[in-house]
């Protein structure tokens, strides 16, 4: 299952994977634009949502993308609201769920890290069979949400599931992410695991 994070417009898609052939059983949107400004009422929404698709499509993974980085931090608050609620939801029944950025999704479908919305969709139609969406409008929010399944697709056995994350690994893949060491102090040696004692 793939979601497109969202507080007035969140895109989910639920793909069908058997070796490398891909299905998509559908993709859609959850409008909560009539709503308005209630943003408890969103959250909700979303969350009985995910689960109603839980429950209809039995999911064995969550693909989400993070929420990105803006300007406005009330709005980057919501959308971080909304992903946990969404991803709460998959943890509700026991669904393991990855983070993919923006970019990495953008990237693993068109080959651009920078391609727009209707790049990614344009890709899609080429590489795989869509059912029709019933507004062209929610369209782009859909195929966000497909392009986030698929990045998960193409990524599979090249990540971690939650609950199994490794620091080292996000080290390697992060070295700028690294503290540099306090000039006059020489670095902590990193400390041996405790060796087991014998029963």
């Amino acid at each position: 299952m793939g979601v497109d994070p969202g507080t007035n417009i969140m895109g989910y898609a639920l793909i069908e994977v058997r070796g490398q052939k891909v299905d998509v059983l559908c993709y859609d949107v959850i409008n909560m634009q009539k709503l308005g400004t209630n943003h408890a009422l969103k959250l909700k929404k979303i969350f009985e949502r995910m689960l109603e698709l839980i429950d209809e499509y039995l999911p064995d993974e969550l693909a989400i993308e993070a929420p990105f980085f803006g300007v406005n931090v009330q709005s980057m608050l919501k959308l971080g609201r909304a992903q946990g609620v969404a991803i709460a939801a998959c943890l509700s029944r026991q669904i393991p769920y990855v983070e993919y950025a923006p970019t990495k999704v953008k990237q693993s479908v068109t080959g651009s890290g920078n391609a727009t919305k209707e790049q990614v969709a344009h890709m899609l139609r080429q590489t795989l069979t869509l059912p029709p969406v019933e507004e062209a409008s929610k369209f782009l929010d859909a195929t966000d949400a497909l392009s986030v399944a698929l990045c998960h697709h193409y990524q599979k056995g090249n990540n971690v599931k939650a609950g199994g994350k490794s620091w080292g690994k996000f080290l390697a893949d992060n070295p700028g992410k690294l503290a540099a060491p306090v000039a006059g102090k020489k670095a902590a040696a990193p400390r041996a695991a405790p060796k087991a004692k014998a029963k």
